[in-house]
């Protein structure tokens, strides 16, 4: 493309050189000799008006009188009837310009100048036609190297750009060129890149969630089948089968409300549920777990709660809660319930040393965990619980509070039930 440029620029030039170039020789040779012809006119007009005056005057006509009125170079001839010609300068030879003038006192005025001047002239000329052109020429061969460098170079830069998308790296470069079509393409690179660099952090963000969120049923479930593994009572076999069913369930919910998060998290699917149940549920889901710590897993508080919400979310949220309890806390694990205004609040809490203060502000973000876990837990706790309407705080430190609050069913707090 630059070659194209610069060829193209090149042959614009030389055409208007070529077509104005011819057309200024032509012009400045026919000044040329026109000029060199008013000029031997000239020299003869005066020639004659000088022999006029001098016969009027009876004074002599000779060579000697009349040499400085002719320009240098130039050849004069005189007839005055009934005297010797007189010739002023040596007559040239080859191409001559010449004219001829007659006087009023009967005298003839030949000038003439040799044709070589003036071609020398035409050719100076010429010659600094030649040289501004070259210089034209040459100009302009820089002027299109730096004008090809100017738009190669933008070009080169976009297309590393897009090489670099492909490759992987969506970063935006946010250059610019001052060409509006360029910078129209860089703006589209970079929304591009944009755009990919938030897909990218959403799939990785669903591969860590999703992770990190399906190791809790799973442990669960796996809890669950290692009973059934180790008890031969048909009944109870069959009880802890229908509850690893129910948790295959709510497993898939949460796969569901993940898949569904990572597309747009604002798409809730809240309904009116029993918050009873859902704790009940958990409640039974990690006791296996609790016993094989030597913990208690209790529950008090207000019962016959009725929350807006997504069950699957909420038994989410309350199971990574106890998971947290259960992996750094201490002690029994508590889960209350209780009414504040027209929120229902499932609260969380056990016995051991609480959060660091220095984590305070900065528990429910990313990759942040007081030990060696990987911070995910109570962040995309509280994405589910927010995803929802509900939020999920801590209420305190030591020893740890967490609560997650849930809007009531309306006729239920209006009626103060």
């Amino acid at each position: 493309m630059r070659r194209r440029l610069i060829n193209s620029t090149l042959a614009v030039v030389l055409v208007v050189i070529a077509v104005f170039g011819i057309s200024l020789v032509i012009v400045e040779t026919r000044t040329i000799e026109n000029s060199a012809r008013e000029s031997v006119d000239s020299d003869a007009l005066r020639l004659v008006s000088i022999v006029d005056s001098r016969l009027v005057g009876r004074e002599g006509v000779s060579s000697r009188v009349l040499r400085d009125q002719i320009g240098h170079g130039r050849y004069a001839r005189i007839d005055i009837p009934g005297q010797p010609p007189v010739e002023i300068g040596v007559r040239p030879t080859g191409g001559v310009i010449s004219t001829e003038e007659k006087g009023d006192q009967g005298e003839t005025v030949r000038v003439e100048a040799s044709h070589s001047t003036v071609s020398r002239e035409i050719g100076r000329t010429m010659l600094v036609i030649l040289a501004v052109a070259l210089l034209a020429v040459l100009a302009a061969v820089a002027l299109a190297v730096r004008q090809a460098h100017r738009l190669t170079a933008p070009l080169t830069d976009l297309a590393e750009t897009a090489e670099r998308l492909g490759s992987g790296d969506p970063r935006p470069r946010h250059r610019r060129y001052g060409v509006p079509e360029l910078d129209r393409v860089a703006d589209v690179l970079d929304a591009s890149a944009e755009r990919i660099a938030r897909m990218l952090t959403a799939e990785r963000r669903l591969a860590a969630d999703a992770s990190h969120q399906l190791r809790t049923p799973l442990t669960a479930l796996s809890m669950r089948l290692e009973e059934i593994t180790l008890t031969d009572d048909p009944e109870t076999v069959k009880e802890e089968a229908t509850i690893a069913l129910g948790q295959v369930e709510r497993l898939t919910d949460v796969v569901q409300r993940l898949l569904t998060n990572s597309r747009d998290p604002r798409s809730g699917s809240a309904v009116t549920f029993d918050l009873d149940e859902v704790v009940k549920q958990q409640l039974e889901e990690w006791r296996p777990a609790s016993r094989s710590e030597g913990r208690a897993l209790v529950r008090s508080g207000t019962q016959r709660l009725r929350a807006v919400g997504t069950p699957g979310a909420v038994a989410q949220v309350i199971a990574t809660l106890i998971e947290n309890s259960l992996m750094h806390g201490d002690g029994t694990v508590s889960l209350r319930t209780r009414v504040t205004g027209n929120q229902a609040v499932v609260e969380v809490s056990d016995e051991g040393p609480g959060v660091p203060p220095d984590l305070g502000a900065r528990v429910f973000e990313r990759t942040v965990s007081g030990r060696n876990s990987t911070g995910l837990g109570l962040a995309v706790a509280r994405d589910l619980a927010e995803a929802d309407g509900g939020r999920l705080e801590l209420l305190q430190q030591r020893p740890p509070v967490f609560a997650l609050f849930l809007s009531r069913e309306a006729e239920d707090w209006k009626s103060g039930g």
